[in-house]
C-alpha cells in the first residue's frame, strides 16, 4: 500500500545467541529508491561492548565478584581474567560459553580461579572446540597445576601460549598486544585491543548522482573495485570512497600501579579500563600494594587522551558505594565511569 508501512528485520548472531534489530521502514510501493536503500545496510557498523562480570579487587562481595571482563566484537567473545565465580556471572549476564579465548593479566588467584570451574562446565556441556588460554611469561607453568589440581581430562583442546610484549595477536581486522604493566610481585600484562584501519565513507548521494545502480556495485566500490558502467563509463572507488578512518582501540590494565606503559598503549583509546582499588586516603597502601587510586588511574587517562575512563577492580570498602573514587576520577578526568557487575559498555566509532 502506497506510504504504507512495514518492518526490516536485521538479524545477528552473537556467540550464538540471536539479536534482533527492528527498523520501521515505508513500503517499497510509491517510494522513491532513495527511501528504499539506505548505504547503512550495506556497510554496516561492526558491534564493540564491554560486558563486566567482576569489579571486586582480591575478594568477591554481596555487590561484587573477582575480576573478569568479557569483550564481544561481532560474534566474537573475548575473556580477560577469569576469577572465581565467573561462569556463574556469565551465565547471569548473558556471555556464552562459545567463546575461544582467555587472556591473563596475571597469575594471582582472584584473576584466574574461575578457570577452573569454567573448564569444568564446558566439558560436562559437551564442548569440542578449542579453548586458548594467554597470559605472561609463568602462565603455562600455573596454569597447568590448576588443570591438574581442578577437573578430569577436558573434553576438548585446552592450549596455553605464553605471550611477548608488544607482538601482536593477530585477528580478522584486529590485533590483540600485551604490554608490560607495574604490579608487585608478579609480571603483569595488559592487553591492547586494536582495529584494523577502516574503509573511507561512501558517498552515496554522488553515486546516485553518477547513475550507479544501488546494490552490489556500492560495495565493489567500497571494496576498492573499480565497476564498468552499462554505457562503458569506468567508475574509480577513489571518485566515491573517502579517506581510510581509524579503527577503535580498548586498553584493559589488569592490576597495576599508574605507568608509561599504560599511557604509550592507551593513547587516543576509545575506552581504557584500569584499575582503582584505592581512594586518596589510601595512597600509600596503593603504591605499597603495586595498585591504583581512582585519581592516579584519571592521570593516566588524562596523559593518554582517552575518551573514556572506565573504572574498576575496586576495594571492598567501596563496594557498595564507590562515589569518593568517582568524585576524585573526575576532578582530574571527567569522562570516568564507575564499573558495576553486569555493566555493558558500548565502543562506537569515531565517526
Amino acid at each position: 500500500m502506497k506510504g504504507g508501512f512495514g518492518f526490516l528485520a536485521v538479524v545477528r548472531v552473537l556467540d550464538r545467541r540471536f539479536v534482533f534489530g527492528i527498523r520501521l521502514v515505508r513500503s517499497w510501493n510509491g517510494v522513491s529508491p532513495q527511501e528504499r536503500f539506505h548505504a547503512s545496510l550495506i556497510f554496516p557498523a561492526m558491534s564493540l561492548s564491554i560486558r563486566l562480570l567482576g569489579t571486586s579487587a582480591s575478594r568477591p562481595t554481596v555487590e561484587r565478584n573477582v575480576s573478569s571482563l568479557a569483550v564481544h566484537r561481532e560474534g566474537e567473545t573475548l575473556m580477560f581474567d577469569c576469577g572465581e565465580g565467573t561462569q556463574r556471572q556469565m551465565m547471569r549476564y548473558g556471555v556464552s560459553f562459545a567463546l575461544q579465548d582467555i587472556f591473563f593479566t596475571h597469575m594471582h588467584a582472584d584473576h584466574l580461579l574461575g578457570v577452573i570451574g569454567l573448564i569444568r562446565t564446558m566439558a560436562l556441556q559437551g564442548r569440542a572446540e578449542p579453548l586458548r588460554l594467554w597470559g605472561p611469561k609463568g602462565t603455562s607453568r600455573m596454569l597447568k597445576r590448576v588443570e591438574a589440581l581442578g577437573f578430569e581430562r577436558a573434553t576438548f583442546p585446552v592450549t596455553i601460549a605464553e605471550v611477548d610484549a608488544g607482538q601482536p595477536i593477530q585477528r580478522t581486522g584486529y590485533s590483540i598486544v600485551a604490554f608490560p604493566v607495574d604490579h608487585r610481585g608478579s609480571t603483569s600484562f595488559g592487553y591492547a585491543i586494536i582495529e584494523e584501519e577502516r574503509k573511507g565513507r561512501f558517498n552515496p548521494d554522488l553515486a546516485r548522482e553518477l547513475g550507479i545502480p544501488e546494490g552490489p556495485l556500492w560495495g565493489q566500490i567500497h571494496r576498492g573495485l573499480a565497476v564498468t558502467l552499462d554505457d562503458g563509463r569506468v567508475i574509480e572507488p577513489s571518485v566515491l570512497v573517502g579517506s581510510k578512518r581509524k579503527g577503535r582501540r580498548v586498553v584493559i590494565t589488569g592490576d597495576t600501579r599508574p605507568c608509561a606503559a599504560t599511557i604509550d598503549a592507551s593513547v587516543g583509546a576509545d575506552l581504557l579500563v584500569h584499575e582503582s582499588t584505592f581512594g586518596d586516603e589510601d595512597a600509600a597502601r596503593a603504591l605499597e600494594t603495586g595498585h591504583s587510586t581512582a585519581r592516579e588511574a584519571a592521570q593516566v587517562a588524562a596523559g593518554a587522551g582517552v575518551r573514556r575512563l572506565l573504572l574498576t577492580h575496586f576495594s571492598a570498602r567501596y563496594s557498595r558505594d564507590a562515589s569518593d573514587l568517582e568524585r576524585e576520577a573526575r576532578s582530574v578526568f571527567p569522562n570516568t565511569l564507575i564499573g558495576k557487575d553486569g555493566m555493558e559498555i558500548d565502543v562506537l566509532y569515531q565517526d
